[in-house]
C-alpha cells in the first residue's frame, strides 16, 4: 500500500465494518423468510414481496426523517457518530425482538412491522457508517475503505441465508421441511442480543468523531438548489431506485421460480444454496473490485482479478458444503464468473463505460434465462445477474453527484432515499408471477413466474442507458468524470 493508505485507522475501521456485515446478513435472511411466510400464511407472490417492501421502505422513511431533522439541527454534530450508530443498532434490536410476539400471534402484519423497525435502524446505521468509513483516514483512500466494507457486506449476505436456513430447518439427517413460526423466535432473539452487544461495543469503542470542520457544509449550499437543474442527479436517482430494485427482485422472486414445475419444484428448505450463490455473486464482484485497493504491479493486479473471484467462489461452495448442501450443479458457474471478469477488464475504471457494459451484460443474461429451454442452465443466467449488478452502485453514485459541488451532501441524501426501489420493484414482479393463478397456461410457452424476469431485464436496460447517456450530460456541462471507486449499499 502507498503512504496514504497507512493513514487509515485500521483498528477503528475493522470495528465499524461489523455493521456492514449485519446489513448483508439480514438482507439475505429476508429471502429465506419470503417463501416461508408465503407457505405459512398462504400468501400470493405479490403479498410475499411485502417482506422486501417493509424492509426497504424503512430505508426511505428513515433517511427522509433523518434528512428533515438535520435541516434544523445536524444530528451527527449534536450527538456524535458513535451514539447515533449505537442508537440505530438498538432500534434494529427492538425490531428483532418483535419477531417473538409476531410469531406468537401468528400475524404477518406484525412480522412486517418488526422488519420495518429493523430497517429503520439500518437506515440510521447506513447514514452514519458510510461517511464515517470515508473519514477514517486519508480522504484519498476513503472510497477504497468503502469498497472493502462493501465486500464485508456481501460476505454477510452470502452467509446469512445459509445460517438462517440451518437455524430454521436444521441440516443433514436432522433437516425438516415443515416449519413452525415458533422456529423463527430463537434466531431473531439471538440476532437482537447481538445487535445490543455490537451497540455497546461501538459506544465504548475508540472510534473517533471526525473533526467538525470536515463535515459537509450543506448550509453553505445555494438556497435555490433544485434537483431538476441536474439531469445527472434525477436520472441517477432513478438509476439507484432501479438498481436496488433489480438487485432485490431477482432473488426475492427466485424461490417462486424454483418452486415451479418447469424449474424442478424446489421446496423452501432447499432454497438457501441458490440464495447464497446469488448474494455470493455480488461478493465475487465486489471482492474483484476491491483488488484495486492495493498498490500492486499490473501483472499482480491482473492475477488477483482471477484469484480473488476464485477464492470468493470457494467461500460460497465451502459454506454450502458445511451446511451439507449438494452443490454439484454449481460447478458450471465459473463460466459466468469468467465472463464477468472479461467485462470488468473492458470497463476498467471508467464509470459510464463500466455501467453501460454491465447493464448490457445483465440484459443479455436475463434474455438468455427467458429463452433457454434447459431450466437447469436458465436459473444460472438469472442468478448471474448478481455478478453484473455487483459493482454498479459506485458507478451510478459517482455519475449522479458529479459536478454538484457544495450540493453533494443533499444529493447523496436523495440518492440513499432511492433504496426504496428494493421494496417497490419486487412487488411489480410478484404481481406478474401471480398471473399463473388465473392463467396456468402461461405466456410464450413459459409460466408467468418465468416470464416475470422481464422486470429485471428492463431494469438492466435502463442502467445501461444511464451509463451511456450520463457522461454525455456531464460533457455538456464541461465535466469529464472517468474514475469509479465507490462501494455498495
Amino acid at each position: 500500500m502507498n503512504s496514504e493508505n497507512l493513514q487509515t485507522k485500521w483498528g477503528q475501521f475493522i470495528s465499524l465494518i461489523i455493521v456492514f456485515f449485519f446489513w448483508g446478513f439480514v438482507g439475505s435472511a429476508n429471502d429465506i423468510l419470503i417463501p416461508v411466510f408465503k407457505k405459512v400464511f398462504t400468501l400470493s407472490q405479490v403479498q410475499s414481496q411485502l417482506v422486501a417492501w417493509a424492509f426497504y421502505a424503512a430505508y426511505f422513511v428513515g433517511s427522509l426523517i433523518f434528512f428533515l431533522v438535520s435541516l434544523k439541527s445536524d444530528v451527527l454534530q449534536k450527538f456524535g457518530y458513535k451514539k447515533t450508530l449505537s442508537t440505530g443498532l438498538i432500534i434494529s434490536a427492538i425490531g428483532s425482538f418483535l419477531f417473538v410476539p409476531a410469531a406468537t400471534m401468528e400475524s404477518f402484519p406484525f412480522f412486517l412491522t418488526a422488519l420495518f423497525i429493523v430497517g429503520l435502524g439500518f437506515s440510521i446505521q447506513q447514514i452514519v457508517a458510510n461517511p464515517l468509513a470515508i473519514k477514517m483516514g486519508s480522504p484519498a483512500t476513503g472510497a477504497h475503505r468503502l469498497t472493502l466494507a462493501g465486500g464485508v457486506n456481501s460476505f454477510g449476505t452470502t452467509l446469512g441465508a445459509i445460517l438462517l436456513a440451518i437455524a430454521l430447518f436444521g441440516m443433514g439427517d436432522n433437516k425438516k421441511t415443515n416449519l413452525s413460526l415458533e422456529d423463527i423466535k430463537l434466531p431473531f432473539i439471538i440476532l437482537g442480543l447481538t445487535f445490543i452487544l455490537v451497540a455497546v461495543f461501538m459506544y465504548f469503542s475508540k472510534i473517533e468523531d471526525p473533526a467538525k470542520q470536515e463535515e459537509a457544509k450543506i448550509d453553505d449550499a445555494p438556497k435555490n438548489f433544485r434537483i431538476l437543474d441536474y439531469p445527472q442527479l434525477y436520472l441517477g436517482m432513478l438509476g439507484i431506485f432501479i438498481y436496488v430494485g433489480t438487485e432485490v427482485t431477482i432473488i426475492s422472486n427466485l424461490p417462486a421460480l424454483l418452486h415451479t414445475k418447469e424449474f424442478g419444484g424446489i421446496l423452501e428448505d432447499a432454497i438457501s444454496p441458490f440464495i447464497a450463490l446469488y448474494w455470493g455473486s455480488l461478493m465475487i464482484g465486489r471482492w474483484n473490485g476491491g483488488v484495486n485497493v492495493f498498490n500492486t504491479s499490473n501483472l499482480v493486479n491482473t492475477a488477483l482479478k482471477f484469484i480473488v473471484p476464485a477464492l470468493a467462489f470457494g467461500v460460497i461452495i465451502g459454506a454450502n458444503v458445511f451446511a451439507a448442501h449438494d452443490v454439484s450443479a454449481f460447478y458450471i458457474y465459473p463460466f459466468w464468473i469468467l465472463l464477468f471478469i472479461a467485462v470488468s477488464f473492458i470497463g476498467g475504471k471508467n464509470a459510464g463505460k463500466t455501467l453501460m457494459l454491465f447493464g448490457i451484460s445483465g440484459l443479455v443474461m436475463m434474455i438468455a434465462g427467458l429463452i433457454c429451454t434447459n431450466t437447469e442452465i436458465a436459473k444460472f443466467f438469472f442468478i448471474s445477474g448478481g455478478l453484473f449488478l455487483s459493482i454498479m452502485w459506485p458507478s451510478i453514485f459517482d455519475l449522479a453527484i458529479a459536478g454538484l459541488g457544495k450540493n453533494t451532501g443533499k444529493a447523496s441524501s436523495f440518492l440513499i432515499m432511492m433504496i426504496l426501489g428494493g421494496g417497490v420493484i419486487p412487488l411489480a414482479q410478484g404481481a406478474i408471477c401471480d398471473l399463473d393463478l388465473t392463467n396456468p397456461s402461461g405466456i410464450f410457452g413459459i409460466s408467468y413466474t418465468h416470464f416475470s424476469y422481464i422486470v429485471p431485464l428492463l431494469g438492466f436496460a435502463y442502467l445501461a442507458f444511464y451509463g451511456f447517456y450520463c457522461p454525455k450530460i456531464l460533457k455538456r456541462q464541461g465535466i469529464y468524470h472517468l474514475e469509479s471507486e465507490g462501494t455498495q449499499h
